[in-house]
Parts: structure tokens; sequence; C-alpha cells
């Protein structure tokens, strides 16, 4: 089985260097992702050294790098550093800091200063209705709507992503990603909901090759793992 032919891009998200430079060497993904909680759990230390290290192999795809402080000023200075680093670099920008302030003032204050943008942790849809009114045609902008978060609430994110796709088509340069999914079935929905891209972790990029595998085949490799898997735990009744 093959990765499957899709209209959305699928951005690799982690902050695992050999597998980001062993998914872009395989052509499917179209991008990728990271962010700082994933680096300290990777057991980063050096934020710059990771990054220049992961660009000078990855030189022709879109990869997202976060600022990390949490006051506005600092975040502008970390931004243009980041920015700085290649030409292929979106640099993430929270929707707002941790006092809920939002990000809108420097969100365009970057903007006007050429910077490409991933703009992240959105929720709630008034943050991307706030975020759209902001916006000009010209905006090299990834809008990060956390369609996985809002499922954990309970709550279909589809007919959500679906007004945010809506909203944004008078913006041709602002990109719809479904963040933070939670099965392959998502990418298939974000696609359907007309998004422009999805994040996805190694461990789900790697079932996307299972596309459209039969299930009856898909059942007998369960019953021989069960099997196989006892038999080596030595289980015995």
């Amino acid at each position: 089985m093959g990765f499957p032919n899709l209209k959305i891009a699928v951005f690799a998200d982690g902050a695992n260097r050999d597998d980001m430079v062993k998914r872009y060497r395989e052509g499917f993904i179209k991008g990728f992702t990271t962010n700082p909680t994933l680096m300290a759990k990777a057991g980063l230390t050096d934020y710059e050294q990771f990054a220049k290290s992961v660009l000078s192999e990855i030189k022709d795809l879109p990869i997202s790098f976060e600022v990390f402080s949490d006051e506005f000023d600092e975040m502008e200075r970390q931004a243009k550093r980041i920015a700085a680093w290649a030409s292929n670099v979106n640099v993430k920008i929270p929707i707002t800091n941790t006092r809920a302030e939002p990000a809108f003032p420097l969100i365009r204050k970057l903007l006007d200063q050429s910077l490409k943008l991933n703009v992240t942790a959105i929720i709630a849809e008034e943050q991307w209705i706030g975020l759209s009114k902001i916006l000009k045609p010209q905006d090299d902008v990834i809008v990060s709507i956390f369609a996985g978060r809002t499922a954990d609430t309970g709550r279909d994110p589809i007919p959500y992503m679906q007004r945010a796709v809506d909203l944004f088509r008078v913006l041709p340069k602002a990109k719809i990603l479904w963040a933070s999914p939670r099965e392959v079935l998502n990418v298939y929905q974000a696609e359907a909901c007309g998004c422009h891209i999805i994040t996805a972790t190694d461990e789900l990029i790697a079932k996307l090759s299972l596309h459209q595998k039969p299930l009856s085949e898909y059942s007998l490799d369960t019953v021989k793992m069960f099997y196989n898997d006892a038999k080596k735990a030595g289980f015995k009744l």
C-alpha cells in the first residue's frame, strides 16, 4: 500500500530530525511544523542549532518554528531572528499570550515587514474571525486551527473548519491548517472541508499508507498480531 493522492497538503509535525529528513526524502510530505513542547519532549536544549540543522537539509518546503516569549516586544525580536534563518521558514505566533492578550497588533506588524507567519493555538471561533479582520490579500500566513482540541471538548470540529475555510476565501494567500488531528480519518475530513493543510505526527503519517486496504486483510493482520504477541509473551492457561 502507498500513500494516498490528496489535494490537502500534509505537514509532518514533530521535533525528530531523522524522522523529518526521512519524510522529506520520501516526497509525500509538503511541509513541516514543530513547537517548543515537541522540542522539549525530544530532549532538545539548543533551539537554534536544531532548527538550522533541519534547515540545512530541508531547503525547499515550508517549516514552521515558534517564538516562545510571553511578551510581544520579545516575540517580535525572536520572530525576526527565526525568519532570518531561511527563506522557507514560517514564524509561529500564538494567537494570544498567556494573559489572553490578542497578538493581532504584533501579527499585523510582522506581516507588514513581509514575514511569513503561522498563527497558532487558535481554537475559539472569535479568534479566527478577529484574525481575518486584520489580514490583507497579500499576507502570507498559515491559520492553524486546533480542530483536534475542539473535538476533545465533545464538539464536532467539521462545521467550525468549514466556516473558517469559507471566511478566508477572500484572502488568497491565507491557508487554513487543521491542527492536532487525532486519527487518520481527520486527514480526509480536513480535505473534504477544504482545508489547505493538515499536520500529522510520524505515527499518523505511517498509517496513511493503509489507504483503502481491504478490511478483511486488515482483520487477518490484527488476528495474527494478537496471536504472535501472546506467543512471544509465553502466556499459558
